[in-house]
């Protein structure tokens, strides 16, 4: 049966929880969602006006779509994220990771061993993991091996073969690594003690292991066995160093996953940690890239339903830094204090340094990439019709009036480039003006680069409020260059960046690259403009009322000053004073001029 036109189905839709999914014209899933209320959540899609582009690129593209209704909130969630996986549409958040992980099999076999793998295979095995890295894996049985000498051989060694006597001892009997199965030197039942202890391992119990070394090194010690008693000794400092890595949180604390998430514009990173008996025993980040601004609250419960499955957790507790819902078989906590709290704080850092991490590895691998980026990112965030590769931004300086100057610093791909950066002395502008000398700088720099024809940028930043941004644009007018450039204004007090005739501002996220980039513009203006300033000054400072006086130059001066020590007293010195230290003609002359000063 053919689909009814959306608009129809609107009117049909039930007010339940559910999934919801767009197809574009191609037939192709192009976003899965899922609501509390189907009926609102998709008629909110076309009836509201919607601030992201990529939205409003998403609602033009829907041709049909289909809807699946669920008893709760939290059952839409959990569909929402197998058709995720099974469709990967383009506008929905992904989970994007088609590694397989290691994991840690005991073979369910006579003398099982314990091997790394990255099959799971339903065989009846034990399988612990997904481990997030193989590191992670190799560090634990190694540490496994040397407490317990377990085989490495993938003999059958069926009781019927170990009575026949098919296998002989191999080297690592001979070296202490086995305890030689093979050849009936160990029961089934004393080996399968060491793996029930090694299965506590895994796990994250170190303490029924750490007992048994202790007891056994006590009665070694007492039969005068001290060899042997210092060969379990080393075991138990190996295995008590092992769990003193890996706790770092209260041993009450037990069985439960922590979810944290921090977010910019473009990505989510959510850190997992797996806790089981006071110890971290896994702890895995993921990056999720966002399609149509996605906050928080949004991306949490789904990471957390992917990760779960990924890694197999069966936890029935989650520690999470706010408010959601998955379910009733899951209990849901967020920690205000004590060591539950600091266990989602150092989740969080963890998800910072990652997000941190990831930056840095991006520019050292893929600069372009991080360039393209934080253009792409910019051009959003401050709504330009091109990426700004180009940005110029201008700073006025004067101190109480005097000495009026102004900066222009350049900045291509997000950063400095200065060997464009150029200076201005107001010239046309008298007193402390600063909508006029921004007028004037604008139009003197825009007026040389179009006249000896070189590039123009894609964004100018002025250093100001409404004033000096609308000074700034009516020198563009009469340039003819409104409308080929994009213009902004940012205002310290509140970082606000204001558009021209626009009197509301706009407020970016603190935490915003694009912010970053436009105070670092506005703060090396700010610096650039102070050196020319300091220099004038400087200048200004040591200038004397005599530099004017005709007939006085350099040496004239620094006799002046040598004999008479400064202006005052050379001022009222005597006529005879003046004719003996300089001759009658030019002291006569000297002299007449210092009385008019």
């Amino acid at each position: 049966m053919e689909q009814p036109p959306i608009a129809i189905q609107f009117k049909t839709l039930p007010s339940d929880p559910g999934v919801y999914q767009y197809f574009d014209k191609n037939d192709t899933v192009i976003y899965v969602g899922k609501a509390k209320n189907l009926k609102r959540r998709v008629t909110s899609y076309f009836t509201k006006v919607h601030d992201n582009a990529k939205t409003r690129i998403l609602v033009k593209k829907i041709h049909r779509m289909e809807h699946i209704v669920v008893p709760t909130e939290v059952d839409a969630l959990l569909l929402e994220n197998n058709l995720i996986k099974k469709y990967r549409p383009r506008y929905n958040i992904l989970l994007k990771d088609d590694k397989t992980y290691p994991w840690i099999c005991i073979k369910k076999e006579p003398f099982p061993r314990v091997f790394s793998t990255r099959k799971v295979i339903r065989d009846g095995s034990s399988y612990f993991g997904p481990y997030p890295n193989v590191k992670t894996v190799y560090t634990l049985l190694e540490l496994i091996r040397g407490l317990y000498p377990i085989r490495t051989c993938n003999f059958d060694l069926c009781a019927e073969k170990v009575q026949k006597q098919s296998y002989k001892v191999c080297l690592e009997y001979h070296i202490g690594n086995c305890m030689a199965p093979c050849e009936a030197k160990v029961s089934e039942q004393d080996y399968d003690q060491n793996i029930v202890a090694i299965r506590d391992i895994i796990k994250g119990n170190f303490l029924s292991s750490i007992n048994q070394f202790k007891s056994q090194m006590e009665e070694y010690a007492n039969a005068m066995k001290f060899e042997s008693a210092h060969e379990i000794k080393e075991k138990l400092e190996s295995l008590e160093n092992y769990q003193a890595k890996s706790t770092v949180v209260s041993p009450k604390i037990t069985n439960v996953d922590v979810f944290t998430i921090i977010s910019d514009e473009s990505y989510g990173y959510v850190n997992f940690f797996q806790v089981a008996f006071g110890s971290i025993i896994m702890s895995h980040t993921v990056e999720i890239k966002k399609k149509l601004e996605e906050n928080d609250a949004e991306m949490l419960p789904l990471a957390i339903v992917g990760l779960r499955q990924r890694f197999n957790s069966q936890s029935k507790e989650i520690y999470v830094p706010f408010k959601i819902d998955l379910g009733p078989n899951i209990k849901v906590t967020i920690p205000k204090l004590g060591d539950k709290k600091k266990l989602v704080e150092l989740s969080q850092r963890n998800a910072k340094f990652f997000r941190l991490e990831r930056f840095k590895q991006m520019k050292i691998v893929d600069p372009e990439r991080h360039v393209k980026r934080l253009m792409n990112q910019m051009k959003t965030d401050l709504r330009l019709h091109q990426e700004p590769t180009h940005i110029e931004c201008f700073d006025n300086s004067n101190i109480q009036g005097s000495n009026p100057t102004a900066a222009c610093v350049v900045f291509r791909n997000g950063k400095p480039f200065k060997k464009d950066y150029r200076h201005f002395k107001i010239k046309t502008v008298e007193g402390p003006d600063d909508f006029a000398s921004m007028e004037e700088v604008v139009h003197r720099r825009y007026k040389r680069l179009s006249d000896e024809g070189q590039s123009l940028p894609q964004l100018i930043v002025i250093d100001g409020g409404k004033g000096q941004l609308s000074s700034a644009v009516k020198s563009l007018d009469r340039l003819g260059l409104r409308g080929q450039i994009a213009i902004i204004g940012i205002a310290k007090r509140l970082e606000e960046i204001y558009y021209p005739g626009d009197s509301i501002p706009m407020h970016l996220n603190k935490k915003s690259e694009t912010l970053k980039i436009i105070q670092q513009l506005r703060n090396e203006a700010h610096r650039f403009g102070l050196t020319l300033h300091r220099k004038i000054r400087s200048k200004s400072a040591l200038k004397s009322p005599l530099d004017g006086v005709e007939g006085i130059g350099p040496k004239t001066k620094e006799l002046l000053l040598k004999e008479f020590k400064s202006l005052k007293r050379i001022k009222s010195a005597p006529r005879a004073a003046i004719i003996q230290l300089l001759g009658n003609v030019k002291g006569v002359k000297i002299y007449q001029k210092l009385q008019r000063l």
